[in-house]
């Protein structure tokens, strides 16, 4: 495909993920399973583009002065792309299976740029009525932070060491450009693409099919190691999903102890045996989904309870923009209350002594430090561990800064820590 081709096919994508509120995802596989012709590389680009115009649709639509998908994506080409008039004039040159050319208002705004006066959520590509409760988290950083959440994500990986060391991880994907995490002492990083270039498909490997690996952003490693799990010990993930943090506690562990899995969502927990299995995983127990019986069998028996809440996804939104913009009030208030539920599930199950960690791929207070001192103020027999000591027992070494300021708990973000973003809190009950 020519490249106007492929910028008139990104628009068209656009146009079904805004038109409909479907997943970006889904709109680009249903056009490329309609447009057989488009090679790899065609699909890439098209899904760049589809992309970069969901993160940076406020700035796009206020460079441009209207949302249409037309406006979005050409905003996009010079916010994101950085592309100049010239260069977008000639991808909208009007012939055929293009974009129409630019019209004289398009070209005006594309000259102006974005305005220095711009709003807070439009420089920092968030909706607006977020801001009161972002600027609560990050102050006068605000902007930034989500600057820094409206851009790609590298794709981050967690070696599994009961199956592999981080050195032959590295080693088998050094072709991809891998290199070591910062935070994570298992953690394994590809940047992302360039305009044209599409992220590898690591999990087709056979490093991946032996179970070396497991794609992991390096902020849900870092919650998986601050749980401070050790051999031997008595655990539950409570909110295991498709078991992303329990492999990683399983490895931790060694195998050695009891590891309970458990969610209330049969769907999201079905892949997870898969997934021990590749991982070499033998200790864990899945819990029937929605089983809260069986969960509560477990009362006062367990040294550690990790709680991956359900929440707004508001820390992922680098990879599912589309997302953020969908985000509503009464969302956000209803994640709040299935958190406030799963922890009061979660809580008698901590044996005296033992530990609660709470995390979240959100940014957002009320999903985090809120439902922290909510939590304490209903159990005060638990206590936060201050992050600099959780750190130091569990990965050694000192803690990065709190992205917003505290030091009793965890706020990852990609502007601070080159993470998504995330929250991780470390309780202990009284012995």
């Amino acid at each position: 495909m020519r490249p106007p081709a492929r910028l008139q096919a990104a628009v068209d994508v656009l146009t079904e993920v805004l038109a409909g509120n479907r997943p970006a995802a889904v709109a680009l596989a249903d056009w490329g399973r309609a447009h057989r012709f488009a090679g790899s590389g065609d699909r890439a680009v098209i899904g760049n583009l589809v992309y970069d115009a969901l993160r940076r649709k406020a700035s796009a639509a206020c460079l441009m002065g209207a949302q249409t998908p037309r406006a979005l994506m050409i905003g996009t080409l010079q916010l994101a792309w950085n592309e100049d008039l010239n260069a977008i004039a000639a991808l909208t040159d009007g012939s055929r299976h293009a974009p129409a050319a630019l019209s004289q208002i398009e070209c005006a705004a594309l000259g102006r740029g974005l305005p220095a006066d711009a709003p807070d959520h439009v420089r920092g590509d968030f909706p607006a009525w977020l801001t009161p409760s972002l600027e609560r988290a990050f102050g006068s950083a605000t902007v930034s932070q989500m600057q820094a959440l409206s851009v790609r994500a590298p794709l981050d990986l967690r070696t599994n060491t009961l199956r592999a060391t981080r050195d032959q991880v590295l080693a088998v994907l050094a072709p991809h450009g891998a290199t070591a995490t910062l935070l994570s002492p298992l953690g394994v990083r590809i940047a992302p693409s360039g305009h044209n270039g599409r992220t590898p498909n690591v999990e087709v490997l056979d490093a991946h099919a032996r179970g070396w690996y497991e794609v992991q952003d390096e902020a849900s490693q870092i919650a998986a190691l601050l749980t401070g799990v050790r051999p031997g010990m008595a655990v539950a993930d409570v909110c295991a999903g498709a078991g992303g943090k329990t492999l990683a506690m399983a490895a931790r562990m060694d195998n050695g102890g009891a590891l309970h899995a458990y969610d209330l969502s049969s769907a999201r927990l079905r892949p997870i045996h898969a997934r021990l299995k590749r991982a070499g995983a033998t200790i864990v127990s899945v819990l029937d989904a929605g089983r809260t019986d069986q969960l509560a069998a477990l009362a006062g028996q367990l040294d550690l309870v990790l709680v991956d809440a359900p929440c707004t996804g508001s820390g992922v939104w680098r990879r599912m923009p589309e997302t953020k913009w969908w985000l509503t009030r009464a969302e956000l208030e209803q994640r709040q209350a299935e958190q406030v539920i799963v922890l009061d599930i979660a809580a008698p199950l901590v044996g005296r002594g033992g530990r609660l960690v709470y995390a979240t791929c959100s940014i957002l207070p009320e999903e985090n430090v809120d439902q922290i001192a909510a939590f304490i103020a209903r159990h005060p027999d638990f206590t936060v561990i201050p992050t600099a000591t959780a750190w130091a027992r569990a990965i050694g070494g000192p803690a990065p800064s709190s992205a917003d300021g505290r030091t009793d708990t965890l706020q990852l973000t990609p502007r601070t820590h080159g993470t998504d973003g995330f929250f991780v809190a470390v309780l202990e009950r009284q012995a």
